[in-house]
């Protein structure tokens, strides 16, 4: 009797996308008329089971990179008969189309930042609260500790499982291409691209600033036109983008950390055997961990780069932007979105904020 081959079909996107999918649309709409478990007769040397992984991170980028090795050793360690097949760079779609197609078994895999996934998932965003986190040895101890834990288990609730081991995107910085930004004053009024999410505007508008959510395919002809006067991103993304060609300062405000889970869908992780089940979770997790220190080693030389394309490098006073957002009721409002539970594991991590 045939197996089910490719069981969950795919569809859609790291976090900011960069390029969209070649594919034309007819085909993509095609493959999601595709019904759930679609029965296919398998050659002799085709894998059991062929599952779809698909994020919005270029090729090059170590979250890519480091997928496509866990890929690579879920094959060979499965003795072929698990076969994961990578869509980098945002070929499959959205991050919101993604998630949707995710949910609905559309694809397999995704990796998505929390502060999306904050749209099924309130909870997912809390990592990314202003001025939380001091450095990574917090992050990931909170992450994962107890407070990546009780995010996990929410995002249970929604049909998903998130591996255990975050992957990182970095801390995110502000660009300018008008004036230096050194203290919250100089965010009054100030033009800011940020992603399509509450967390971002709410703590942008609590400094002053006037936010405006566009879908980062835009934000580099957003600069250019002066849409917006500046944007906000890891430097790493900042390179890749070459936002660097339409910004002339970054405030190394290192305001928001971010980071993606991965994620799979629930009912079709959970139809895989037991033994299947084990070595993808080992071997995404073991990926996730060479991707924080692939981010790690290149922020280290980013920077170098980024100063050698023009970009004038601003340190900045982080108590003040961080006293601002308290003064501004920032983290008592979302201490309220989140509940007493999230917020106490996270001033158990970070310290006191609201």
């Amino acid at each position: 009797m045939p197996r089910c081959v490719g069981y969950l079909p795919a569809l859609t996107a790291p976090h900011e996308s960069t390029l969209m999918s070649s594919l034309p649309r007819r085909t993509l709409l095609a493959s999601a008329a595709l019904p759930l478990f679609a029965i296919a007769t398998r050659p002799a040397h085709a894998a059991e089971f062929s599952l779809k992984l698909a994020n919005n991170a270029p090729v090059t980028h170590p979250q890519s990179v480091r997928q496509q090795e866990a890929a690579d050793r879920i094959k060979q360690a499965s003795g072929g008969r698990l076969e994961i097949q990578l869509f980098p760079n945002n070929q499959l779609g959205s991050d919101t189309d993604m998630l949707s197609q995710l949910r609905s078994g559309a694809i397999d895999f995704f990796t998505l930042s929390g502060l999306i996934l904050s749209t099924l998932v309130p909870a997912a965003s809390i990592n990314g609260i202003g001025f939380a986190f001091n450095d990574y040895n917090t992050v990931w101890k909170a992450m994962d500790g107890k407070l990546g834990a009780f995010v996990r288990a929410e995002i249970d609730k929604r049909g998903l499982i998130a591996m255990d081991k975050m992957w990182d995107n970095g801390f995110r910085q502000i660009t300018s291409s008008s004036h230096p930004i050194k203290a919250p004053a100089d965010l009054r009024g100030f033009k800011i691209r940020v992603p399509v999410s509450p967390l971002w505007t709410s703590m942008f508008q609590a400094l002053g600033a006037s936010p405006i959510s566009i879908n980062f395919s835009e934000v580099y002809s957003a600069l250019q036109t002066k849409i917006a006067e500046g944007q906000e991103n890891p430097l790493s993304l900042i390179q890749i983008a070459k936002l660097y060609e339409v910004q002339k300062y970054v405030s190394l405000t290192s305001h928001m950390w971010d980071g993606f889970w991965m994620l799979a869908n629930k009912k079709g992780f959970s139809a895989l055997p037991p033994d299947l089940q084990e070595i993808v979770t080992r071997e995404f997790n073991k990926s996730a961990l060479d991707e924080r220190a692939d981010i790690a080693k290149l922020n280290g030389s980013v920077a170098d780069e980024l100063k050698a394309k023009g970009l004038e490098f601003v340190e900045v006073d982080k108590p003040a932007f961080r006293d601002a957002l308290k003064q501004a009721g920032f983290y008592a409002e979302w201490k309220k979105k989140y509940g007493d539970e999230a917020w106490a594991i996270l001033e158990g991590e970070v310290g006191t904020l609201s």
